[in-house]
């Protein structure tokens, strides 16, 4: 089996799969844009799976340094203005991944909504025979 990411001709879709490109750009963001034929697909798929990455590296590196930390961020003369500056240094990291994957969704969801805006309308029912 031959697997390829170039993006297929553009052609017409129906609404059914229209919101089928919708619910996977909302669960994958871009992804669903490369299944409609749209090149910034690619784009939108690298940034979210970027910010996904972002976000667990260094989102588990903080939860590793908050228990490693959690005496002495929670001790009585903690001052807290200290405390939540050395949290927000253990965490930007991960709050930047969740930013670019924020980005690559609505940039996704945009493309969605013009996907079905440029979607075949339905056809009307052909009239019924007696």
């Amino acid at each position: 089996m031959k697997i390829s990411l170039a993006l297929g001709q553009r052609r017409d879709i129906s609404r059914q799969t229209a919101l089928g490109c919708l619910t996977t750009n909302l669960a994958l963001p871009g992804f669903g844009s490369l299944v409609a034929g749209r090149v910034s697909g690619y784009a939108q798929a690298a940034l979210s799976v970027g910010g996904t990455i972002l976000t667990t590296v260094f989102g588990v590196r903080c939860v590793v340094w908050y228990i490693s930390n959690w005496s002495r961020l929670h001790a009585p003369q903690a001052d807290p203005f200290a405390v939540l500056g050395q949290m927000w240094l253990a965490m930007r990291w991960a709050v930047l991944g969740i930013g670019i994957f924020a980005v690559a969704w609505l940039w996704a969801l945009g493309t969605s909504l013009a996907i079905l805006r440029d979607a075949k309308k339905p056809s009307p029912a052909p009239p019924r025979l007696l």
